[in-house]
């Protein structure tokens, strides 16, 4: 078989596959077609995008932007703010405990059970010691279980990494209260770090806005760019304290710049990809892909409890929970699955057609 048939061939699976796209967070409803004629060039931000490079073939200027841009979002101080375009979410969390292990190389990391699998992976690669935390029913984390790990390892520095949007029921931990337990219990040293992956695409134009960003007492977020906003690769902002980023940066000759980053060379399409879709979108962009999701879920939601179906969600969550219904409606899907339970997630591109027709296949599937 030749390279072409092989590629016709895998488009039309990509093609067939796309259309059936429900249980994952991946919006598709993007068009980089004005961006093609950069993918015949070597781009690579290496090092800090802050800092100017001896390697010119870049979008340091966009990927500065990109940075900027979420900043604002999540009420960073302008003053003291510093961030790069990852290869995704989980390598943002990696930045974010990597920042908090050199500023307490002793400190007991604490998440709950709901925590995307990254964690639990980045925390051994920094070989840092941790408490997994009970989560609530709805998947958010248990305060009080949270407390008592934390008291009874009160001697060492706290690192708490907050869910903005856990993988199955999008439940949001609340940073302010996380923040205001530190505080009462006199924790001076503690370092909360926000993985919002999902959440953190469209979670600044929710009403009432969750207590997730800088100005509630993150020192850190992670958000994925191929997840709300879309992309053809994967890809992610990791927004931090410029100060704390200070403590890891490192002064590299070969390329003339500092490098504070975990992978070095670094991917310079995507940081063009996000900041051609924030400037086409704008503030104003992201607020309607919100409301639409949003809108979307409760139609999800309504649609399938109409059936008998017992769906569920979080307070103005875009994912909507329901017990799994058979295998082939969730292979046919591709629906995320645990514990017998699946969700949809209405993503900005999910249609009332695509849910019809999901909910036509679940009725036929139980007769």
């Amino acid at each position: 078989m030749n390279i072409s048939t092989r590629l016709s061939d895998l488009l039309s699976q990509v093609k067939e596959t796309t259309e059936y796209f429900l249980g994952y967070p991946v919006a598709k409803d993007f068009d980089y077609s004005e961006l093609m004629p950069f993918l015949q060039y070597p781009m690579n931000n290496l090092g800090d995008p802050f800092v100017k490079s001896t390697y010119k073939v870049d979008s340091r200027q966009m990927e500065r932007e990109v940075v900027h841009f979420f900043a604002d979002l999540f009420r960073a101080n302008p003053e003291n703010v510093w961030g790069y375009v990852t290869n995704g979410g989980s390598e943002g969390n990696l930045y974010g405990l990597y920042v908090a292990r050199e500023l307490y190389p002793n400190a007991m990391v604490y998440f709950s059970e709901s925590t995307h699998y990254s964690i639990q992976k980045n925390v051994t690669l920094l070989n840092m010691e941790y408490v997994i935390i009970r989560s609530q029913e709805n998947g958010e984390i248990d305060y009080s279980d949270l407390k008592e790990a934390i008291r009874y390892n009160r001697h060492r520095p706290v690192v708490v990494v907050a869910n903005v949007g856990t993988t199955m029921t999008e439940a949001k931990d609340n940073i302010g209260f996380v923040k205001q337990m530190m505080g009462d219990m006199a924790i001076e040293k503690h370092y909360i770090h926000a993985d919002a992956a999902l959440a953190g695409g469209f979670a600044p134009f929710v009403n009432p806005r969750p207590s997730f960003d800088f100005e509630d007492g993150c020192d850190s977020i992670s958000v994925s760019g191929h997840k709300f906003i879309g992309s053809p690769m994967p890809s992610g902002v990791v927004v931090v304290k410029k100060d704390n980023r200070d403590r890891v940066a490192k002064k590299i000759a070969y390329i003339g710049s500092s490098d504070a980053t975990i992978t070095g060379s670094r991917n310079g399409h995507s940081p063009l990809f996000l900041w051609y879709a924030i400037k086409k979108l704008g503030v104003e962009g992201f607020a309607k892909r919100t409301a639409h999701s949003l809108q979307m879920a409760a139609y999800t939601e309504q649609k399938l409890k109409e059936v008998g179906v017992k769906a569920w969600r979080n307070p103005n969550a875009i994912t909507v929970i329901f017990p799994s219904p058979s295998e082939e409606v969730c292979g046919k899907w591709q629906l995320a699955t645990e514990k017998g339970m699946s969700h949809i997630i209405c993503m900005p591109n999910v249609s009332m057609s695509q849910i019809d027709a999901f909910v036509e296949d679940v009725i036929h599937s139980n007769k």
